[in-house]
């Protein structure tokens, strides 16, 4: 196989505007229309709700600060592939980057995918109908797989998705930016609808209901819940080697766009909360409509409906955009397929990487095993999280002169909280899903056989 062409590179074309919409157009996507019933059935209550937002919050800024440091020090594609190669060698950055290809950024996407359209059925029923059966047991439970207009309607959306990335990083940092502005726009139409109505009441915010399993693994549950919602703001540094500026914009967008995130987040959850009673809320799968509904009656739901899916929309778009650089980054290191280092003479976007990424999330969506994947990747992807953030700490032994635009503030408390609580979170996922956790470590291991085969391939040439 012919090696791709080492003259023809990504090129440095998302400004800060883009960067930040990465982070935050991809980190709100559902979960912020979903996880509040989890969170109130787990701890209780409406003010230990918002104390889990804050406290998840902070561990996420935390986590930014961080990454800040490690981002404009090493402002290149692939993120924390990066920062763990730098800090522990190879090893440690192909497991990230194996995980994250194979099983958490494509299983992600092909959630956000089966949801868009399951809003986008309120509004064409048809989307529910099976077209066909596929008589093996490939299905949801080892089941025949039915597949439905709507898991094919979703697989198109995934790769137009695709397509426009592979046309040029401006067109998809573009698409992103003008994406998470009608976002938030509508988000905050439905906060100011909320909070203003004349259903709101400061009684509800005192409201509660029965905490299963309450007290500190309540608490940690619904952490769990809450970091779902706010997973994604490490995503811009996927990005490095396509952001202007890198060493003050990659600050800017990981901390801005947290700290935005958190407010917007808070903003929401008052607007729930003072409309909707505890119970209210913890009987609900769709907060975000049932508060609506209650407002403005069916329209309400619907006007629900199309910002979730603008939101998840632009949510998917940021994920293809920055995880298909991941793959990029290991192949440019000799740690995956040649291929996938391709950039495009043209676009120069990494081509195959995102036409990889596009793919096979759709046939994880096809096979409906997404959510299976996605819950039993949670624990070894904290391990690598918790990994990259005393990476910090690591580098600045290892690497002790080099230049550092950005430092985290508090160092080394920041990071050694980030990680302590961490494991902390390690610790409970294990106690209370250690079969999932366990075959999330046996997906690693999966890898190990490929990564001796191009560790030798490297060794030998």
């Amino acid at each position: 196989m012919q090696k791709p062409d080492p003259r023809v590179d990504l090129k440095r074309a998302l400004g800060l505007w883009a960067a930040l919409s990465v982070v935050v157009g991809t980190t709100i996507g559902s979960g912020i229309f979903r996880v509040p019933s989890e969170m109130i059935r787990a701890v209780g209550s409406p003010g230990r709700v918002f104390a889990v937002w804050i406290f998840g919050g902070i561990l996420s800024l935390f986590g930014a600060l961080t990454y800040a440091e490690l981002s404009s020090m090493m402002p290149e594609a692939g993120g924390e592939y990066v920062y763990l190669n730098a800090a522990y060698g190879p090893f440690f950055g192909f497991v990230y980057g194996w995980t994250q290809t194979w099983v958490a950024k494509s299983a992600s996407i092909a959630a956000m995918g089966t949801l868009f359209v399951t809003y986008l059925a309120d509004f064409l029923p048809g989307l529910k109908e099976v077209v066909v059966t596929v008589p093996l047991p490939i299905g949801p439970d080892w089941k025949p797989l039915d597949i439905q207009w709507g898991q094919l309607a979703a697989i198109g959306v995934i790769l137009l998705i695709a397509a426009g990335n592979y046309r040029g990083v401006r067109l998809g940092g573009n698409a992103q930016v003008a994406l998470t502005g009608l976002k938030l726009a509508l988000i905050g139409g439905l906060i100011a609808v909320g909070v203003l109505s004349r259903q709101a009441s400061t009684a509800n915010l005192h409201s509660a209901v029965p905490a299963v399993p309450g007290g500190f693994a309540g608490f940690f549950k619904a952490l769990v819940a809450a970091l779902w919602a706010y997973d994604g703001w490490n995503n811009a540094g996927m990005l490095g080697s396509e952001i202007e500026r890198p060493q003050k914009n990659l600050p800017r967008a990981l901390i801005g766009g947290t700290l935005a995130i958190i407010a917007i987040y808070l903003a929401a959850n008052l607007a729930y909360f003072a409309v909707l009673s505890g119970r209210e809320v913890a009987g609900s799968e769709r907060v975000a409509a049932d508060m609506m509904r209650k407002i403005l009656g069916v329209h309400g739901g619907a006007a629900v409906s199309i910002a979730v899916l603008i939101s998840i929309f632009a949510a998917l778009n940021g994920s293809l955009l920055s995880g298909s650089r991941v793959p990029f980054a290991m192949a440019r290191d000799g740690y995956f397929f040649h291929a996938a280092a391709r950039v495009h003479p043209r676009f120069r976007t990494p081509s195959v990487g995102i036409g990889l990424l596009g793919v096979w999330s759709s046939l994880l969506l096809l096979s409906g095993h997404y959510d299976e994947l996605y819950t039993m990747v949670i624990f070894p992807s904290w391990i690598l999280y918790a990994m990259t953030a005393a990476s910090v700490i690591v580098l600045r032994r290892k690497l002790p002169t080099a230049d550092r635009p950005y430092r985290v503030p508090g160092y080394p408390v920041v990071p050694v909280l980030f990680v302590l609580v961490a494991g902390m979170l390690l610790y409970s996922t294990l106690l209370s899903s250690p079969r999932e956790s366990g075959i999330g470590l046996v997906v690693i291991v999966a890898g190990l056989p490929f990564y001796s085969v191009w560790k030798r391939r490297l060794g030998a040439a």
